[in-house]
């Protein structure tokens, strides 16, 4: 099997939860729940997508991944510098860009993101795509909420959403 078919995953250990960290090449592909909300569904779409396999196996960009995301955990790093690897259709990658401009420790509701991107009727496509997210913390779809603030539907659950979204308005101290 060539190098360039293989995710190299890690595994990370956040203080909210377990991630697996993944690599195709020198860029960043996978930053997901080990226990999440649809067990599989995201690691199967992005194989299938990239035509790659998974692979416990190290790589650079996954060590620095796992910097920054150290960094970020101590409230040290509020922006990620990790060249990205978006897999999904042109409408997914229009709103997980969108993700990306939502500022550090602040929240918009699916619809506000929906109205950013000139598709206010899209609520549920934009809510689908932000489900679809495979790049979860470098691509904050924690800071998606509901219309009412509420914290809703996380892939690695409210409690880590919770915990995300704290430790982002404690940073901004």
């Amino acid at each position: 099997m060539e190098r360039e078919n293989v995710i190299c995953v890690q595994r990370y250990h956040a203080p909210c939860g377990d991630l697996w960290l993944g690599a195709l090449g020198s860029r960043l592909c996978l930053c997901n729940w080990v226990v999440e909300k649809h067990p599989g569904r995201v690691d199967k779409r992005l194989q299938r997508l990239l035509k790659a396999t998974c692979m416990e196996a190290p790589s650079e960009v996954v060590r620095e991944a796992a910097v920054q995301l150290d960094e970020y955990f101590r409230c040290e790093r509020t922006v990620f510098s990790i060249p990205l690897l978006l897999a999904g259709s042109d409408f997914q990658k229009f709103v997980w860009g969108k993700l990306a401009d939502i500022p550090y420790g602040e929240t918009v509701s699916y619809g506000e993101l929906a109205g950013w991107m000139g598709r206010p009727k899209a609520v549920r496509a934009v809510a689908n795509a932000n489900g679809a997210n495979a790049l979860s913390i470098f691509l904050p779809c924690h800071r998606v909420v509901g219309s009412d603030r509420s914290l809703t539907g996380y892939g690695g659950g409210l409690a880590a959403k919770k915990f995300l979204l704290e430790l982002e308005r404690q940073g901004k101290k």
